[in-house]
């Protein structure tokens, strides 16, 4: 596999240009706290040739494997998994980030953060012990208060609560990977979630990250058996329910593979998802409705365990925790297809991309 660059993360930080801002890629990563090689937030620079640049180390972090911008202000949020914290921190100079406060304890291995579009509040999900936990946000965007949410509850499998997505209709919908379930909340001001309606899923499935269509059906990509399953909203009800489960991949899961991420083109007409041990990536077109995926091609992803992946402005960008790189395909916008990879960005143990917000 050829490629156009091979770029190392510099010793020193690059300092940009205020304009580069724009164009700034928070990196999540494992220290040596969960075996990684990173020393904590990353921070890189796209270039609209779909290049990436390592900027330098943004913050130093124990383990910050998921991250959150917020919508509108200059901070960013981010788990420390073998921690069980979630921290704040607050934009310093072109790239840098200083802690906002101090670390809030979360549940056991925390491995997801949302942030609401409104800069309300946050939503932290943990593997380890299921808990699903809601932070509000002040008019800066501290850290106000921390509410838990209900357990899930089932006697012969452990909670093990994955991602959360705040809905179009301003619901919070979360992942249990142990339960099989989505768990749809109302936001409680002062209170944090109440519990709307659960959605079950095939046995042995486990939902993991999902994705929201602008008609309004939700994807989720299930690690376990590698499927993508659609959910739809009843207007009569206004609860969700399962509509189908298909495959993740053409070719279908190989043995020791396990899906990672979904992601959407920006103009929802096909789906990216990220597939460990046999280090794929497969596109998906979504139906003219909204409500149907169809595999149709399956592609190397470039590096070794895929763990998380960004659709940007025609550029699919993979994260590869176990090469410790970063690789960029372009993206034919007709068929939604990549091309020959062009860049690879060396990169410590990452694990999330999560761009900054812009003109914050």
């Amino acid at each position: 596999m050829a490629f156009e660059s091979v770029a190392s993360a510099p010793s020193t930080p690059e300092r940009t240009s205020p304009e580069a801002a724009e164009d700034l890629i928070w990196t999540g990563s494992y220290t040596a706290d969960k075996g990684g090689q990173a020393e904590g937030i990353g921070a890189v620079r796209a270039a609209r040739d779909g290049t990436l640049r390592w900027l330098g180390l943004a913050a130093k972090a124990d383990s910050p494997s998921f991250l959150a911008a917020h919508p509108s202000l200059p901070v960013v949020y981010a788990v420390g998994e073998q921690a069980r914290t979630l921290r704040a921190y607050r934009r310093a100079g072109a790239f840098g980030l200083d802690p906002a406060g101090p670390a809030w304890p979360t549940g056991e291995a925390p491995c997801h953060v949302a942030v609401d579009p409104q800069g309300r509040y946050l939503t932290v999900t943990c593997w380890g012990d299921g808990r699903v936990l809601l932070f509000e946000l002040d008019d800066d965007g501290g850290i106000a208060a921390v509410f838990g949410a209900a357990a899930s509850t089932e006697p012969d499998r452990p909670s093990r609560a994955h991602s959360s997505l705040t809905l179009a209709d301003g619901r919070v919908m979360t992942t249990d990977l142990g339960h099989d379930l989505l768990r749809v909340w109302n936001y409680v001001p002062g209170a944090g979630l109440a519990l709307d309606h659960e959605v079950a899923l095939p046995h042995g499935c486990g939902p993991r990250h999902l994705a929201q269509h602008a008609s309004g059906s939700v994807f989720v990509v299930t690690e376990y058996s590698v499927e993508v399953a659609v959910v739809q909203r009843s207007a009569a009800t206004g609860t969700f329910r399962l509509a189908g489960v298909g495959p993740a991949t053409q070719a279908g899961a190989l043995p020791g593979d396990s899906a990672a991420e979904i992601a959407l083109a920006s103009d929802g007409r096909h789906a990216y998802v990220g597939v460990r041990g046999s280090n794929r990536m497969s596109v998906l077109q979504v139906g003219a409705d909204g409500t149907s995926l169809q595999p149709l091609a399956d592609f190397p992803s470039g590096g070794d365990w895929p763990r998380h992946h960004l659709v940007r402005e025609g550029w699919l960008h993979v994260a590869h925790e176990r090469s410790h790189d970063l690789v960029t395909f372009p993206l034919d916008p007709d068929s939604g297809l990549p091309g020959e990879p062009t860049h690879r960005l060396a990169l410590a143990s990452p694990t999330a991309l999560v761009p900054a917000a812009r003109n914050p």
